[in-house]
């Protein structure tokens, strides 16, 4: 998040930073000045006019509303108030509208940041519903081990050295080691056999397009990539739509770049969208098993665009303050179609 306030110049008059009361004395560096790290359950909140939440759910549900209730833009990355109906899950590229003629009750000043593998799916799907209409959506995430937050990239990167040393790989963070393998399982179980990440994906995917009955089933998985989440997905729409036209409405699309030429190999990876902004899509190719399918493959920066970045923007937006965004790659916004 400090990255990315930097990069697009968010105009800060001061900055404070706050963490649980293991870190609280620590120091960090931004933008030259030395911050210390406050405890944020003892801090005073008063005099924020932003505040960027990223400490889980438990967490939020306590300390979000206290914040909001001394007058600051709450911007909440967990999955706490996500589904609350007071309260917006903005991608601003494409629900901006959702915080017009917003006016929460006190303590409610609070904007939620969607699912990190939600993101990247709707901002594919919105400019295809757009268009001819979304009926139903199927989609199975392959989703990176940065996914678990930092301490699910660093068992990823000492197990996968422990695997190729010949030594038993081991797992705390995740169900199973993940060095070369495949785990369907993200989350908690539910009764359904779905899990708590899944679950996340449909609820979510419905509130951001304002389609609550739409038709939605998900498989995440977690797979031995470092940072980067992919969805394969699957799209049925109401009337007609070549995949030419939708490569066209996709590179159109603010924040999404098109990526699509089987023919030299060339598809959106998560190498490829390691830290950028954009949300790339590919394999744009019709479903021969529907009247009105698409299939897709998407890929994005799930710690970005799916969670500091997008929480920036939504600052950006309801405060109305315009960032002069860094030039270059990771701030693409200009149709893109390679």
């Amino acid at each position: 998040m400090l990255l990315v306030l930097a990069e697009r110049r968010f105009p800060i008059a001061s900055l404070r930073v706050f963490a649980s009361a293991n870190s609280a004395g620590q120091r960090l560096t931004f933008a030259g000045q030395s911050l210390v790290v406050e405890e944020l359950a003892k801090a005073a909140p008063e005099g924020l006019d932003l505040v960027l939440f990223s400490v889980g759910a438990t967490v939020s549900r306590a300390q979000a509303p206290r914040f909001a209730a001394a007058g600051a833009l709450v911007v909440d990355n967990s999955s706490a108030f996500r589904l609350e109906p007071d309260i917006p899950l903005l991608i601003p590229e494409v629900n901006a509208a959702a915080v017009l003629n917003w006016a929460p009750a006190p303590g409610r000043r609070i904007v939620a940041v969607p699912n990190c593998a939600a993101i990247p799916l709707i901002m594919a799907l919105k400019p295809l519903h757009d268009a001819a209409g979304i009926e139903r959506v199927t989609v199975a995430t392959y989703q990176s081990a940065a996914g678990a937050g930092i301490k699910g990239l660093r068992e990823l990167e000492a197990e996968t050295r422990r695997d190729l040393a010949g030594e038993p790989p081991r797992a705390q963070v995740f169900a199973h080691p993940l060095p070369f393998e495949v785990l369907p399982h993200i989350g908690a179980f539910e009764p359904d056999g779905q899990t708590s990440e899944e679950a996340k994906i449909v609820a979510e995917t419905r509130k951001v397009l304002g389609l609550p009955a739409l038709r939605v089933s998900a498989t995440a998985v977690r797979v031995p990539v470092r940072v980067g989440h992919s969805a394969a997905v699957w799209v049925e729409t109401s009337g007609p739509l070549a995949p030419d036209e939708a490569r066209h409405l996709l590179a159109s699309a603010p924040g999404v770049v098109v990526v699509d030429d089987p023919a030299r190999a060339d598809y959106p990876r998560t190498r490829l969208a390691a830290g950028t902004d954009p949300v790339y899509v590919g394999r744009i190719r019709r479903d021969p098993t529907v009247p009105h399918g698409l299939m897709l493959w998407v890929a994005a920066d799930n710690v970005r665009k799916g969670a500091a970045l997008n929480a920036v923007q939504i600052a950006e937006h309801v405060l109305g303050v315009a960032g002069s965004m860094a030039a270059g790659p990771r701030s693409e916004s200009t149709p893109v179609h390679r």
